[in-house]
């Protein structure tokens, strides 16, 4: 978990020098932090070769993503191949071999979901889905305020791989097929209570969709935060409480949020913008979802 932590706090900082133009600041905090964490060799690679091709520095970034694969590394082709930083190296038929080698290499890998359950009498489940890069581990740093609550959390973790350990929610079919398999493992004492769909970003918009669509199952509401939004169902299949949605003011996905805001509205979701908050949950979380399900419970 430490060394998660850490990984975690380094891309976030190489991120943040990224948007802010300074690659040289992001690939020197590369070089310098990443020992020890060698079980992230390939996303860390994949990193430092779009810093590297957005410095114009198309040779070494083809390096570095060779240098990562030659030690078993690998991608999922699209962020190879979709990535503007990498436009430099499409043509080149080295990265066209690296690209076939990575397409063999990409496995899915289901996992077993976590669960916990209140000490408390049970008033429902949080099925909460990690965002993008994320794992059921995250779910649960972030979701486990509802067990306060009375509700058990079960942290579903995708199947669907862009790198070894980066795992996100692209395709509807297969995210539904998680949800699945995780709602057949439960306890039999988490049966015949209202379940909740919860996400963060990714996660978020599987959990709309799963909430909108009613697959696999119609769960009693929806707890959304910052939903990275593609296309929206066209009508609710049934009524969802509570069914509300955070977005920080200074969220990227802000303006997407908003552009869906009259579709959202008409499915009963309420939006609550959080004055100052980027695309990360805001630190009186715990204190929003005890007014939100204690609303629902009313």
């Amino acid at each position: 978990m430490i060394l998660e932590t850490r990984y975690d706090a380094l891309v976030d900082t190489v991120e943040l020098l990224y948007n802010e133009g300074n690659l040289r600041g992001a690939l020197g905090l590369l070089a310098t932090e990443r020992d020890g964490l060698e079980a992230w060799t390939a996303e860390l690679a994949h990193l430092e070769a779009c810093l590297l091709g957005a410095s114009g520095e198309a040779d070494a970034a083809l390096q570095t993503l060779q240098d990562a694969s030659a030690t078993g590394s690998w991608w999922d082709p699209s962020i190879l191949t979709d990535d503007d930083d990498l436009a430099a190296l499409q043509d080149r038929p080295e990265f066209k071999q690296l690209v076939e080698v990575s397409r063999g290499r990409v496995e899915e890998d289901p996992a077993p979901a976590l669960v916990e359950v209140p000490v408390i009498p049970l008033a429902g489940v949080v099925v909460a889905l990690h965002g993008a890069g994320q794992g059921a581990s995250h779910a649960r740093r972030d979701w486990t305020g509802v067990l306060e609550l009375g509700y058990a959390l079960v942290c579903v973790e995708s199947s669907q791989r862009m790198s070894p350990k980066y795992r996100t929610w692209p395709d509807r079919e297969k995210a539904i097929g998680d949800i699945t398999r995780a709602l057949g493992e439960l306890p039999d004492e988490l049966t015949g209570v209202p379940i909740i769909a919860a996400g963060f970003s990714a996660g978020a918009r599987a959990a709309l969709d799963w909430a909108l669509t009613a697959r696999p199952t119609q769960p009693a509401g929806a707890l959304l935060m910052a939903p990275a939004l593609r296309e929206l169902p066209t009508a609710a299949s049934g009524k969802l409480s509570p069914a509300t949605i955070w977005i920080g003011t200074e969220d990227d996905l802000l303006e997407v949020v908003a552009d869906a805001e009259e579709r959202l509205t008409a499915f009963g979701c309420t939006i609550e913008r959080v004055p100052g908050l980027g695309h990360t949950f805001p630190a009186d979380f715990a204190g929003r979802l005890k007014g939100t399900l204690r609303t629902a419970g009313e």
